[in-house]
């Protein structure tokens, strides 16, 4: 049955998608602002970020588990209150260890909502048309890490606290829109079924891909600064073209992994990385790596839509927890990145962009999951 009420589900679907990212990096471009209200540097500000995502990704570990069992409609609905009542805590926060409770709290709800929208989205999708969903949805969550650091930024320029009440705002409006009702709960999930062999395999693609794509824009940034004397302005601006180029061919690319099938996309997309990482790492001009990274967003829409497809489509286990595990793996191991290449660009710049083009190489094709998926019907 279809209605004006199923139809914003529907939409409701992606707009989650769009806020979740949104609001993890919202503080990004706000640390000094933050740092004045509360008394602490910026330094310690930017523990904001982290405060978020650390119990984002590990919430993810069971999250997608614990939602089949409940209920998807009913666990994405109290979600997104919570988040709405985490996102007004930051804006009334009266200290620094409030807000920064209030952000991880902000974390754990979008840790409920992710894996359970994209399973909710295979459930409504037909399997043909699977492949474009996912780009969308894809392509929301990159404009949502892209400009959430240009809008927060803006706001703190009147005051930081609104761009707080802004999300909560939106995250009531998701909360009474809910997702489409056909989408089934789990009963008998457990964690055994969603942590499989082939979906930790398909967790190492998503990390490597995410890792080594997405996760380079600092080092990017680093390089834009260091051989080209690039400013913070224009290197966001630069590092915009990423998630603007996957938003723009988000149908290309969905339509292109329902044509030929997930896990060639995948390994399309983690070939054309290695192109944009030694391109991002070794061209002589701005103009050149601007255009190798706005590339690179579409590489790895590529690697996660083609991933998500993977799971979304194999019906043994159950998909809110199998992509939960997958999400898990791919926010954890991602964000390891900075860790390991920032002390490497510092001795050999060139070797920091050499060693994720060959873990792109390598690795991707090789953890891979073997096989055709069984798919739903």
């Amino acid at each position: 049955m279809t209605g004006p009420r199923s139809r914003a589900a529907r939409a409701g679907l992606y707009a989650g998608a769009f806020l979740g990212p949104f609001g993890g990096g919202l503080t990004v471009a706000m640390l000094p602002e933050l740092g004045g209200s509360f008394g602490v540097s910026a330094g310690t500000a930017a523990t904001s970020v982290t405060a978020y995502l650390l119990p984002f990704a590990a919430v993810m570990l069971v999250s997608g588990t614990l939602g089949e069992r409940w209920g998807r409609r009913r666990t994405v609905v109290v979600a997104y209150g919570i988040y709405l009542l985490a996102s007004l805590a930051c804006a009334l926060a009266w200290s620094w260890p409030v807000f920064v409770a209030a952000r991880a709290l902000q974390g754990v709800a979008n840790g409920f909502t992710t894996p359970l929208l994209l399973a909710a989205i295979g459930s409504a999708v037909a399997p043909e048309r699977l492949g474009r969903a996912l780009g969308w949805f894809g392509s929301l969550q990159a404009l949502g890490q892209t400009s959430a650091p240009l809008l927060g930024g803006l706001a703190a320029e009147f005051d930081w606290r609104w761009a707080f009440g802004g999300i909560a705002v939106v995250a009531a409006v998701l909360a009474v829109v809910g997702i489409p009702s056909g989408t089934p709960a789990g009963a008998g999930a457990s964690l055994r079924s969603a942590w499989r062999p082939a979906v930790l395999r398909a967790g190492v693609v998503a990390a490597v891909g995410w890792g080594c794509l997405a996760g380079l824009n600092f080092l990017v940034a680093l390089r834009l600064e260091a051989e080209f004397g690039l400013g913070a302005g224009p290197r966001g601006l630069a590092l915009t073209a990423f998630g603007v180029a996957g938003l723009l061919t988000a149908r290309l690319v969905g339509g292109g992994v329902d044509r030929i099938g997930a896990a060639r996309s995948v390994r399309i997309g983690a070939g054309l990385g290695v192109l944009v990482v030694l391109a991002a790492g070794l061209a002589p001009a701005v103009g050149a790596v601007v255009a190798a990274w706005a590339v690179g967003g579409v590489a790895t829409q590529l690697v996660l839509v083609g991933v998500n497809a993977l799971v979304l489509t194999d019906a043994a286990g159950h998909h809110g927890g199998s992509i939960s595990a997958v999400q898990a793996v791919r926010f954890g191991g991602g964000s390891l990145t900075p860790l390991a290449l920032t002390p490497v660009f510092a001795a050999d710049p060139v070797l920091a962009f050499l060693l994720p083009a060959l873990a792109l190489a390598v690795v991707v094709p090789a953890a891979l999951p073997r096989g055709r998926p069984t798919v739903r019907t």
